[in-house]
């Protein structure tokens, strides 16, 4: 699966803009609800994704003469993908006690705030061709298209417990794109329930399964 350039850029730029905003309108008391990733709270998943746009400056700036070897689908496809190395349960517990470092919640936004700056202006001059990044190389717009399918799948996980306006419809649509082209076809449902089965937030019914057919074996593509 490859991603154009402007494309990427553009799911990318929406996705963080989304995001964003979102998460300026969030309280002290909506930022402790619970989301839909594991023992973590809505903060906990803003610290995580900070943590994220933190790494992805660093491909950002290393811009490679390396012949692609990973795509926007296949990154995610292999056990080194972005995994944290304490493991997963490891993670969870770093940032939950980087979350309640914060003397109230809404520090966590804050924080994220020039971070967000930083990657939205060297996303906007990144210019295409390929970038270094956790030992691979990707084309610009690949390297893109997962961090827009990041900020997407993480914009839903705020929403377990509170009503919030949707992704940005260009990350959700390369979202699911990713995750069909991991599944093998097109889901048969619409972006947000598509993306939340494939990635695992969200457990299909029988109906669900019947209509998905021989696709339904191979969810989630992503945990």
């Amino acid at each position: 699966m490859q991603v154009d350039h402007d494309a990427g850029r553009t799911a990318f730029l929406d996705g963080l803009r989304a995001l964003r905003v979102v998460a300026d309108g969030l309280d002290d008391d909506q930022l402790l609800a619970a989301s839909r990733c594991r023992g973590w709270t809505v903060g906990d998943v803003l610290v995580h994704v900070h943590l994220g746009l933190q790494e992805m400056l660093l491909g950002v700036v290393s811009p490679t003469d390396r012949s692609p070897n990973t795509d926007a689908a296949s990154y995610w496809s292999t056990p080194t993908g972005r995994q944290p190395a304490a493991g997963p349960v490891g993670h969870v517990r770093f940032v939950r006690a980087m979350g309640v470092a914060y003397q109230c919640p809404t520090g966590i936004v804050s924080h994220l705030h020039p971070t967000a700056d930083a990657i939205a202006v060297a996303v906007a001059a990144l210019p295409e061709g390929a970038v270094a990044i956790q030992g691979r190389t990707m084309r610009t717009g690949d390297f893109l298209a997962t961090w827009a399918l990041e900020l997407a799948v993480h914009h839903l996980d705020l929403g377990a417990e509170l009503t919030l306006d949707p992704p940005a419809p260009a990350a959700l649509t390369t979202a699911r794109a990713t995750v069909e082209e991991l599944a093998g076809g097109p889901l048969p449902w619409e972006d947000e329930t598509a993306v939340l089965i494939a990635t695992g937030r969200l457990r299909p019914d029988e109906e669900q399964v019947a209509r998905a057919g021989p696709l339904a074996a191979r969810l989630p593509v992503l945990g």
